[in-house]
């Protein structure tokens, strides 16, 4: 199974973005999804996930503002930002949770300013 994360972009603060990971197999079929950011200068973040049974979690730097879901039918995780402030600008990355090396990609890049 591979990966593809994709949505990103240029936003102002206060908009939102929805991010899509796509797999090119069952996307739940590695076990539990989750979406992870890493931002200049830090580590990388888990922040949200979501296994095959549709539980969720999210961290508490994006709770109340982000969303994850997946669509099994079309292999695809989502993220739906919303309310995204500055710090929220990183490079997005899908992988399953834990993360495994195999299946980290390019990400997709969030930028948040005005």
């Amino acid at each position: 199974v591979q990966l593809q994360a994709s949505g990103g972009g240029l936003v102002q603060p206060g908009g939102s973005l929805r991010l899509s990971c796509a797999a090119s197999g069952s996307i739940f079929s590695i076990g539990a999804m989750g979406w992870y950011r890493q931002a200049p200068g830090k580590q990388r973040e888990l922040v949200a996930a979501i296994t095959s049974g549709g539980s969720t979690s999210i961290a508490d730097s994006v709770k109340g503002r982000f969303t994850i879901s997946g669509d099994s039918a079309k292999n695809t995780v989502y993220l739906v930002m919303n309310s995204l402030k500055p710090e929220d600008t990183a490079v997005y990355y899908c992988n399953k949770v834990p993360d495994r090396s195999v299946f980290w990609g390019q990400g997709t890049l969030v930028t948040v300013s005005s």
